[in-house]
């Protein structure tokens, strides 16, 4: 040998290598290769169930958000609805107000013409007393034109003041 190298010395070395390898391998490299796709798996499963709950916290923000909606247009209806109900209260209450005034105006006319036909009928009776009194004033006076005397009493004396 001559530079001192020995084949045998070469091959023990490689074969320490290659054991030392191995079970660096088994003991070191394997449980940390396994530690490692551990840790890789529950970070991913943690991952996943973050983005899970966030993509329920999204859908239940929407389900919200259309109950929101929904709601503003259930009041805008029922706003609308009491409007429209409030306004019929009040036609109607106009109505029954205007048809109160024609009742009421009816039978303030029914009433003046009562009024009037009793006025008329005193009046004419009043005419009628007149005339009989001034029948019997006539009837009492004698040698007088009977017209003249008629047109004395009635007008106050009047008629002649004309001729």
């Amino acid at each position: 040998m001559p530079l001192n190298i020995n084949l045998q010395q070469i091959l023990l070395h490689w074969m320490n290598l290659a054991i030392l390898t191995g079970g660096l391998y088994f003991l070191l490299f394997k449980p940390v290769k396994q530690f490692m796709e551990k840790r890789e798996a529950h970070y991913r499963e943690l991952d996943q169930q973050a983005a899970d709950k966030l993509a329920q916290a999204e859908r239940f923000r929407a389900d919200c958000q259309a109950k929101l909606d929904g709601a503003d247009e259930e009041i805008r209806k029922e706003r609308l609805q009491a409007q429209q109900a409030a306004a019929q209260a009040a036609q109607e209450q106009v109505e029954q107000a205007q048809e109160q005034a024609r009742h009421i105006i009816a039978k303030a006319h029914a009433e003046a013409e009562q009024s009037r036909e009793r006025a008329l009928r005193e009046s004419q009776k009043e005419m009628r007393e007149l005339a009989a009194q001034a029948a019997k004033k006539l009837a009492a006076q004698p040698g007088a034109d009977v017209f003249d005397q008629f047109l004395e009493l009635t007008e106050g004396g009047g008629a002649h003041e004309g001729r």
